[in-house]
């Protein structure tokens, strides 16, 4: 898995400000701070997650409604979200049948603290994958997360779920498994925090149900809760009948 600064907790608590990770950043990367460096760096990168995170928090106080749980862009407030409690259950659990996002969401659970590219992947299966309301999630992580931002989880799942200002268009659904392999590429994240899957050899360990029957009854885990093809389709046919509706002229409500 990716590395992390692991600043965010202290960030979160004010232990640590902005401006004084910016400034270090700024000398580690040994350049001018510019609005888009020729060559991303460890430390470029890094400034431009800080930025996200100062964003996000303006955004709360240009835009007071978002602290009470509402979609920042408003065409999508008829959405028809999902309603399971068994699957939100199994994401809360870690229990998908998905490694990655089982792994992820074990993580959180033990540490209270997750990678930023595991909480993307996580809550783009929830929103897309699971159709689950974005509000189930930011609840979650905000209760387990030891960084928990009011700013940077909304803004996070609105961004994953397409709702927020500058997101991830609805059409664009992260695949986990494909996701696994260019961060995780050995397992090593997956054995660790799924360790049910500790034994499986090789590239199967991202994807666990193409193993012969008899191998994945020994590991004892479970099978994916949804398939990931037909649940990406499922999204982006909900997002665009709504979107239509609405150049249509047409209260989707």
């Amino acid at each position: 898995m990716l590395g992390s600064s692991t600043l965010s907790p202290y960030l979160a608590s004010g232990v640590i400000s902005v401006r004084e990770c910016l400034l270090a950043a700024i000398e580690a990367d040994g350049r001018p701070l510019g609005p888009k460096p020729s060559k991303k760096t460890g430390a470029s990168t890094w400034i431009g997650e800080l930025v996200w995170r100062e964003f996000y928090r303006h955004l709360l106080v240009a835009f007071p409604r978002l602290c009470m749980g509402t979609n920042f862009r408003r065409e999508y407030d008829a959405l028809p979200w999902r309603r399971s409690e068994e699957d939100l259950e199994a994401w809360r659990c870690g229990r998908t049948g998905i490694p990655i996002v089982d792994a992820s969401m074990r993580q959180l659970a033990q540490t209270g603290w997750m990678h930023n590219r595991c909480r993307m992947i996580s809550a783009m299966f929830l929103t897309k994958n699971l159709l689950i309301d974005w509000r189930e999630g930011e609840r979650h992580f905000m209760r387990h997360l030891v960084d928990g931002d009011l700013a940077s989880n909304n803004g996070g799942w609105q961004w994953s779920a397409s709702t927020g200002t500058d997101a991830a268009p609805y059409f664009r659904v992260f695949n986990p498994v494909s996701q696994s392999r260019t961060h995780d590429p050995d397992g090593v994240f997956i054995r660790k925090f799924v360790p049910e899957l500790a034994g499986v050899e090789g590239d199967a360990v991202h994807e666990p149900w193409t193993l012969p029957a008899l191998l994945r009854g020994r590991a004892e885990y479970p099978a994916p809760i949804v398939d990931l093809a037909t649940s990406r389709a499922r999204a982006i046919e909900a997002f665009r009948t709504l979107k239509n509706l609405g150049a249509a002229g047409v209260d989707p409500g």
